[in-house]
């Protein structure tokens, strides 16, 4: 893919804002951000240049990792459906009402359906081993040179630090007035063949947005809960000009923020839509490829 280089200089004036996608992005094939990736996330945080995650992920799943990194930075969660900034303040959100999650779910149950359902109150499950068994899925489609056994491994550990919590009813969270649903995800090992369907179905309902951030899941938000509305919201909030953001991702839920961002990066294992709508190409994740973008445009003479 060729691309319009920027050099050094307008590169340095230009960039105050790096928003990064998490999964198959800023973090490699052990699901952890590589001290090379932190080393230059870091870099561009003593620059000035204000670097934020943006995730389908929930808070309580990206705050221990970017702990253990050992930096910190403000959130764009669940796709946008909740923004916080760095010290854990909540900034905006944008859930599903009562009344259509209970819908979604009833739709997701009857076509037999694992899915999750991510909260004010954090993440739920109502199968514990199917959600370790998912994760596992997840990492070996990442790795495939990992055994199946030792990736259930991986991911019982990664559980721990989730702080998943566990239901026997979902509808119950729909019911309670003091818990807002603000994503619902489904999956499905047959991947786009038995998800496809599904998300044309959910797709008729204005009010909500169906993305995915692999090829076995199908992630639903309120249609407000956006990566490019909210990274557009962070940008204002600070005054900064969209064409000095950089953004940079690896899926079908990351396409909106590459689109709005001035200066854009696909992963090289990201999937051909990203890779057509971003402006530039670097390495996998396993390659520390957000580090190589970084570095890029933090370029010294």
């Amino acid at each position: 893919m060729e691309v319009k280089l920027l050099n050094e200089s307008e590169v340095k004036q230009m960039i105050q804002i790096i928003a990064s996608d998490m999964d198959g992005t800023l973090l490699n094939d052990k699901m952890v951000i590589s001290p090379v990736n932190a080393a230059a996330v870091k870099k561009a945080q003593a620059a000035g240049v204000h670097f934020i995650v943006s995730s389908g992920r929930g808070y309580t799943e990206i705050k221990p990792l970017i702990d253990n990194a050992g930096f910190n930075c403000p959130l764009i969660t669940l796709n946008g459906a909740q923004v916080f900034d760095e010290e854990g303040k909540l900034l905006s959100s944008a859930a599903i009402s009562d009344h259509l999650s209970s819908k979604i779910m009833h739709f997701l149950k009857k076509q037999k359906l694992y899915f999750e359902v991510i909260t004010s109150k954090g993440i739920y499950s109502d199968n514990q081993s199917k959600r370790i068994e998912n994760f596992a899925e997840l990492l070996t489609n990442i790795n495939p040179e990992t055994p199946f056994k030792l990736a259930v491994s991986l991911a019982a550990a990664r559980m721990e630090l989730m702080n998943v919590n566990y239901t026997d009813d979902y509808f119950k969270l729909a019911a309670d007035p003091h818990i807002s649903i603000y994503k619902i995800v489904a999956f499905s090992s047959e991947g786009p063949k038995v998800l496809d369907p599904i998300k044309q179905k959910i797709q008729q309902f204005d009010s909500l947005t169906v993305t995915s951030s692999s090829d076995s899941n199908i992630e639903i938000n309120h249609v407000n809960a956006q990566k490019g509305a909210a990274l557009q919201a962070y940008a204002d909030r600070l005054n900064v000009p969209m064409d000095n953001v950089m953004a940079i991702g690896d899926n079908n839920n990351d396409l909106s923020m590459l689109k709005v961002a001035g200066v854009s990066y696909a992963m090289d294992n990201a999937i051909n839509s990203v890779k057509q709508t971003a402006k530039r190409l670097t390495t996998t994740n396993v390659a520390d490829g957000v580090a190589q973008a970084i570095n890029e445009v933090l370029a010294e003479k």
